[in-house]
């Protein structure tokens, strides 16, 4: 009879610690050296463990960190106004941001009609990365009308808030006027970026935010890592 790869073992074992309570979401396992006394084998056996693990989402690593067990999905409501650092905070995360790309450019045919813009107007572009409690959920890519917030991009590099950006420009208040999901899976980069294995499954969403007067003021654009967020709508929305 075959036998069981011992790595599988490990990883089932680890999986009924984290079942059990052993370890809670967000509590960090023991390290290589120390899984690797436990269970009599070498760190390449324990690695491939851990390996398993975050390839299902179950766990994630951080450099100098160590191996965290992953947290229950978040809940991210995607109504009528939809701010990521308020609906972190509301679901009990810490939220963060890291920037990827900060840039102005000219707009592409579909860019220029989802923001109501004349043809190769120039546009600024946010792409980054979204964090609750420090593991990734979202990429995510932001375009607004340059020549309305010529100085946005200023203020979200030291900010990294949307609706910060927005107000200094003068839009003071804003509200999401279509929302598009799409079931995706992930290519090299985005599973790179997520902590995914490339396939993943992911969900995209686009979406147009309008000023108090329906003007569009971003076209946005967010690929959520499927596993870790729970995407609701409220029915009045």
């Amino acid at each position: 009879m075959a036998r069981t790869a011992i790595w599988k073992n490990i990883t089932a074992t680890l999986i009924h610690d984290i079942a059990s309570g052993k370890y809670a979401p967000g509590d960090r396992l023991p390290t290589e050296a120390q899984l690797s006394a436990r269970f009599g084998v070498n760190r390449h056996t324990v690695r491939r463990a851990i390996s398993d693990m975050n390839d299902h989402g179950l766990t994630y690593s951080r450099r100098g960190a160590g191996v965290f067990v992953a947290q229950r999905p978040t809940e991210y409501p995607i109504g009528k106004r939809v701010r990521f650092h308020q609906n972190l905070a509301a679901a009990g995360r810490v939220p963060a941001k890291e920037i990827l790309t900060l840039e102005t450019r000219v707009a592409s045919a579909h860019e220029a009609v989802q923001l109501g813009l004349e043809e190769k107007a120039p546009v600024h572009v946010y792409e980054g990365l979204s964090l609750a409690d420090d593991q990734p959920i979202a990429i995510f890519r932001s375009l607004f009308p340059a020549a309305r917030l010529p100085k946005l991009l200023a203020v979200l590099e030291t900010s990294r808030s949307v609706t910060s950006a927005l107000a200094a420009g003068g839009v003071t208040d804003y509200t999401r006027a279509s929302t598009r999901l799409t079931a995706k899976l992930a290519n090299a980069t985005q599973a790179l970026h997520l902590r995914l294995s490339e396939g993943a499954p992911i969900l995209r969403t686009e979406g147009i935010n309008v000023d108090p007067k329906g003007v569009p003021v971003e076209y946005g654009t967010t690929w959520f890592a499927g596993d870790r967020v729970t995407l609701t709508l409220n029915p009045e929305d």
